[in-house]
């Protein structure tokens, strides 16, 4: 089998990594990539957003399986494009996809679903922000305002805070460029991030992850695309993950089949295991970054297999998931001034050992490696439990040097401590 990933962060450099252990792959390809990725496959150059140019590509390539990694072109709708081409895809529709594209549609399949979620309204007009504020937030009895951009905004359109002012200020920034703005209520308890491949109403889930979105240690600061993540969850009993898959992505699942949106690809499910239960912070239509890189570290199953099975509809028959024993933990490696206009062009070192992945890295004419982006590397490690793979990650992190360079040093660390509650 041939495969061909689209995309050029860390999160296709683990699904490169994953790929390789599949034997039955005997040829990858890569587009566009990035610094680490350039050595596990053949890169080209691509725009991603272009069916037409995808289409062409995996025909030079031959082939037989792409996989699109970010969500812009599959709400754009190039798996489409390449389904259409007769080439099997892991990805969803664009009809699909608008699970992450629109939160208002996500709502209203939730709602159609019967799945627990937020309390929501959407605002699409200045004039009636203020009021619509006073329906949330401390006043309404909830510990904080929740405002969101309601399309597409890679994990940074998002705002939590008990300010009433910033809660304003972010809602208006988003209306005044244009984009609807969606209030929801507040979801106690620990956040869980589950992937699940899905083909129409097959669901098979890979193991619960914690993501974490704040920039700061403590989740403080302001939100950006993940700083880290850990898996499997020690402190959730495996019958709750057994729950969301009943009673939340499944049922998703079914009822996307109903409106003749049929889900294949990968669906994420972000969760609050509130006092009621798990509730729905948000689903996404694609592998999450930087969840995938933890929870891929630990598949023992062949990946190109399994995302193969459905992409060609086959996904009922495959077997059950192996995973290895142990703990993952991933730790993001930012650039100066991330989440804001990163600096950029800076000499890395360090970062071509084991584990380390390649996000934002570009290699320059004379072979030296450069961030050119926010998230510049995501470093794994493993250990036969949560506290040994965090002191195997943070060693890595020690020895990569990039100048103005941040991370958090608390990835996993509550759950370690046993701080984490449901």
């Amino acid at each position: 089998m041939r495969v061909l990933v689209i995309g050029s962060g860390a999160r296709e450099h683990a699904l490169l990594l994953a790929l390789r252990r599949d034997p039955q792959i005997e040829a990858l390809a890569v587009a566009p990539g990035n610094a680490g990725t350039a050595s596990l496959a053949e890169q080209y150059d691509v725009d991603v957003s272009s069916g037409d140019a995808v289409v062409a590509l995996a025909r030079k390539v031959a082939a037989d399986l792409v996989i699109i990694g970010p969500e812009v072109p599959l709400v754009l709708g190039v798996a489409d494009a390449v389904r259409a081409a007769g080439i099997a895809c892991f990805g969803p529709s664009k009809d699909a996809a608008r699970i992450e594209g629109s939160k208002a549609f996500a709502k209203d399949v939730m709602t159609a679903a019967g799945v627990r979620t937020a309390t929501s309204e959407i605002v699409d007009n200045p004039a009636h922000l203020d009021a619509a504020l006073d329906r949330f937030g401390p006043a309404a009895g909830d510990q904080a305002w929740v405002v969101k951009d309601d399309g597409l905004a890679a994990g940074k359109g998002v705002v939590v805070t008990p300010d009433r002012d910033a809660a304003r200020a972010h809602a208006a920034a988003l209306l005044d460029g244009g984009h609807p703005v969606l209030l929801e209520s507040f979801l106690d308890g620990p956040e869980v991030s589950l992937f699940c491949v899905v083909d129409g109403e097959t669901v098979v889930p890979l193991l619960p992850a914690q993501d974490f979105k704040r920039v700061g240690d403590g989740d403080t600061g302001p939100n950006t695309g993940g700083m880290g993540a850990y898996a499997p969850l020690p402190w959730l009993p495996d019958e709750i993950t057994a729950q969301i898959v009943s009673e939340i992505v499944e049922p998703v699942a079914a009822e996307l089949v109903r409106r003749g949106s049929s889900f294949s690809g990968l669906l994420y499910a972000g969760l609050a295991i509130t006092s009621k239960g798990p509730s729905v912070v948000e689903f996404n239509c694609r592998f999450g970054d930087p969840e995938t890189q933890s929870v891929l570290a630990l598949l023992d199953s062949p990946l190109g297999q399994l995302l193969n099975a459905a992409a060609t509809g086959e996904l009922a028959a495959f077997e059950e998931l192996r995973w290895r024993n142990g703990s993952a933990v991933t730790v993001v490696v930012a650039a100066e001034n991330y989440p804001g206009r990163p600096r950029v062009d800076d000499v890395i070192t360090g970062s071509e050992a084991d584990g380390i992945l390649h996000a934002g890295t570009t290699r320059r004419e004379d072979g030296a490696i450069v961030s050119a982006g926010g998230r510049v590397l995501a470093v794994v490690g493993t250990g036969a439990d949560l506290a040994a793979a965090r002191a195997d990650v943070y060693s890595k992190v020690a020895s990569i040097r990039l100048p103005g360079s941040h991370f958090r040093t608390d990835i996993g660390l509550a759950a370690v401590e046993g701080r984490i509650h449901l």
